[in-house]
């Protein structure tokens, strides 16, 4: 019963979600030439909406998300290549306008961090390993300190009255 009410929240979710991006690109924004629009619709998914932030222009219905895909599909229709077309927006709006950042020595920093943070997870978690065993481990006692021990274990059978 569970497990049918989670698939069917789950489903009614998708659609919801599903629906809500379908909307965003307006049918007065679509162009004629299918292979034209498939290009735009690749190059809009490539850029952020700068009101948004979380979504590509593709997905958001914001006014400046509208704008920029009439700007993508402009530039097609001027026959831009993809690449003129994102230099284009990049050029305009800057590099924050990507998605997916390109790799370039000023974002050498944002492509290794997740490395970075791993690595140093890796070494802590060693690190934290390597402190559990001590050297004395494993190690049989000296005869001073099995008298020792045996004293102590003498001493808490007989407590004192």
């Amino acid at each position: 019963m569970r497990r049918r009410l989670l698939i069917a929240v789950m489903t009614a979710w998708a659609a919801i979600a599903g629906a809500a991006t379908a909307f965003a690109v307006q049918p007065s924004e679509i162009l004629p030439d299918p292979a034209l629009e498939a290009r735009a619709r690749a190059i809009s998914s490539q850029l952020r909406c700068l009101v948004c932030q979380n979504q590509s222009i593709d997905d958001s219905d914001a006014p400046l998300a509208g704008d920029l895909r009439r700007l993508v599909r402009e530039r097609l229709m001027a026959h831009d290549s993809d690449a003129q077309v994102i230099d284009y927006v990049v050029a305009r709006y800057g590099e924050f306008v990507l998605l997916k950042p390109r790799l370039e020595p000023a974002t050498v920093l944002l492509w290794a961090t997740p490395v970075l943070v791993l690595l140093a997870g890796v070494w802590l978690a060693l690190r934290a390993a390597g402190r559990t065993a001590t050297p004395e481990q494993g190690k049989p006692l000296s005869e001073a300190e099995k008298t020792a021990l045996a004293e102590i274990l003498a001493d808490d059978r007989n407590p004192p009255s």
